[in-house]
C-alpha cells in the first residue's frame, strides 16, 4: 500500500506524544484509540479499481462508527483518577 510507512510513522508519533504527555503531568488523561475496520466512505474514493474492490471486500466485516464513539465515551466517563491509556476496538471477526 502506498504511503503505508507515513501512516505507521504518524501513528507511532501520536503514541509517543501521548505517552510523553502522561509522564509530564499527573493531571493529563490521554487515551490512544486504535479502531479496527470501521464503516466509512473510504472505498468510494479509491480510484484504482483493484484497490477499491479489495477495500470493499475488507470492509464487509466493518463495525459501525457508533461502536468507536461508545468506546471513547467509556474512556471519557471514567473518574478523574482513572486513565484508560489504550483503547482497541475491532470487529469480532477480525484476525489479530
Amino acid at each position: 500500500m502506498v504511503c503505508q510507512s507515513f501512516y505507521a510513522a504518524a501513528k507511532f508519533a501520536v503514541r509517543a506524544i501521548s505517552e510523553g504527555s502522561r509522564k509530564e503531568s499527573d493531571k493529563v488523561r490521554c487515551t490512544c484509540t486504535y479502531p479496527g475496520v470501521v464503516t466509512s466512505e473510504l472505498a468510494n474514493t479509491i480510484s484504482d479499481p483493484t484497490a477499491r474492490e479489495r477495500m470493499i471486500s475488507y470492509r464487509k466485516m466493518a463495525i459501525e462508527p457508533d461502536a468507536i464513539g461508545r468506546a471513547i465515551q467509556y474512556a471519557a466517563e471514567q473518574p478523574g483518577e482513572v486513565d484508560v491509556n489504550e483503547l482497541v476496538a475491532r470487529p469480532l471477526a477480525a484476525q489479530v
